[in-house]
């Protein structure tokens, strides 16, 4: 039975301290639309998007008004696209003709993104996968709410660097594509290292082939519910700390798994996961910058961050999945810059670096995330900053990601404005010695020894 001071609880979370369901997000397999002719393959996704999820929206909303709960997002997350597309597509543009269809679908059933133009290339690339991967730049240009991944690597298989080279040159295009929106074509585009099947979140969000025909995956978020709980312990033990996170993730993740059940019931699919990351928003007091600074830090990037970080995203997925029948997605915490104010606070104030926020994605739950870089960066820095990071995920056996950002046409001491979710964000130096020599080197990083497993 749940008590009276839990409902009380649950009610102050909601309404002062900014929990939400951040996303619930049906993922969808189109393995079954395939066709060799472009427009009846493009006929076959309509109709089974609209199908499954013609209803989410309007369940979202019902299930937000029947618990008082908000459900900030609805979306879709899809098959790889290299792979429903192999097929069908001879050219980039007939890819791009896809992820057109795919706009028109989700705009129709009023879903804010949809994710899943997507290649996993972790071991090596089919022609589809390479065609799918040069039509991103476009494909994001044309569209408003398709989101694109690439998974480059693998604990089990290593790093195609090949792969890392074309994904530096494609976020260089997508940004030029972009460049009159400050660039915000590759705050839609990540690539990623070890990327789970079932993640809700965007713009990383895929439906894997491991999946099922059609899923529910709930996102749950609630740092500034994390921060309260945390003032009042303020001084306590580290003991009394992480007891204190772990009961306070409990709590957040039974939201989740709330909503979860009660939108596959409503709408006849299975419940997938629950995604229990601490996600933050733009909105003052929703921020995983501010929990590192109530836990005793004067900016994130101070000494002791990455290990204030690790015991946070620790505590978080322990208390958490003793919550849920199912923990899956990301789940920890997130550090993006231009979503989080404390963030964006801490890179002004000459705090966190690039190079900090590389050491704290060892402890964390994705990458380097929505992170502004000047526009005259080359495509080979980027790849080498990729690179960098999947050699991370790999080697620690986690999932790691990269959305970078830039901006044509400004530079650092500049401000890059995504609007919504996604923002504002200080632009940030890089490292500005040459690394062409390295990732033009041509093949795969192999996978550590402790991948080895059989």
């Amino acid at each position: 039975m749940i008590s009276r001071k839990e409902i009380l609880e649950t009610n102050q979370m909601i309404e002062k301290e900014n929990l939400d369901v951040r996303t619930i997000t049906m993922g969808i397999s189109l393995l079954d639309c395939i066709d060799s002719d472009l427009t009846k393959l493009c006929a076959n996704i309509h109709r089974k998007i609209v199908n499954l999820a013609g209803n989410l929206v309007a369940t979202g909303d019902e299930i937000g008004r029947e618990y008082g709960i908000p459900v900030v997002n609805k979306r879709i997350s899809v098959t790889p696209i290299a792979i429903v597309g192999a097929a069908a597509c001879k050219t980039e543009d007939d890819f791009v003709v896809i992820a057109e269809e795919l706009d028109r679908t989700a705009k129709e059933v009023g879903v804010n993104f949809l994710g899943g133009y997507s290649a996993v290339v972790a071991k090596g690339m089919t022609t589809a996968d390479k065609l799918l991967m040069r039509s991103i730049p476009k494909a994001l240009a044309k569209t408003e709410r398709v989101c694109s991944s690439v998974n480059v690597g693998s604990t089990r298989t290593g790093i195609d660097m090949d792969a890392v080279r074309i994904m530096g040159e494609v976020i260089r295009r997508t940004a030029e594509n972009t460049k009159d929106a400050d660039s915000i074509g590759c705050a839609k585009l990540v690539v990623f290292c070890n990327a789970p099947d079932d993640n809700p979140f965007m713009a990383g969000a895929f439906h894997g082939v491991t999946e099922a025909d059609a899923v529910i995956n709930v996102g749950v978020s609630g740092p500034g519910v994390v921060k309260k709980a945390l003032e009042s312990v303020r001084g306590e033990s580290f003991e009394i700390l992480c007891e204190t996170i772990k009961k306070t993730a409990f709590k957040i993740t039974r939201v989740g798994q709330l909503v979860a059940k009660r939108a596959s019931e409503m709408l006849g699919v299975p419940f997938g996961i629950v995604d229990l990351s601490l996600a933050p928003t733009p909105a003052v007091g929703d921020s995983v910058a501010e929990i590192l600074q109530e836990i005793g830090l004067e900016y994130p990037g101070a000494p002791g961050t990455t290990a204030a970080l690790a015991l946070l995203n620790d505590q978080v997925k322990k208390g958490g999945v003793m919550a849920s029948s199912y923990v899956g997605g990301l789940s920890g915490a997130f550090i993006p810059v231009s979503e989080d104010q404390g963030m964006i606070d801490a890179v002004n104030a000459g705090c966190l670096t690039l190079e900090k926020l590389e050491a704290m994605t060892c402890v964390c739950s994705v990458g380097l995330d929505m992170i502004a870089i000047p526009g005259d960066t080359s495509a080979s820095t980027i790849s080498g900053i990729i690179a960098d990071e999947m050699a991370i995920g790999m080697v620690n056996q986690k999932t790691t990601a990269v959305r970078l950002i830039p901006v044509i046409g400004k530079g650092v001491g500049e401000q890059a404005e995504f609007g919504g979710l996604l923002g504002y964000a200080p632009i940030m130096p890089v490292n500005r010695f040459d690394c062409s020599a390295f990732v033009s080197r041509e093949g795969r990083i192999p996978a550590p020894i402790h991948s080895f497993k059989n």
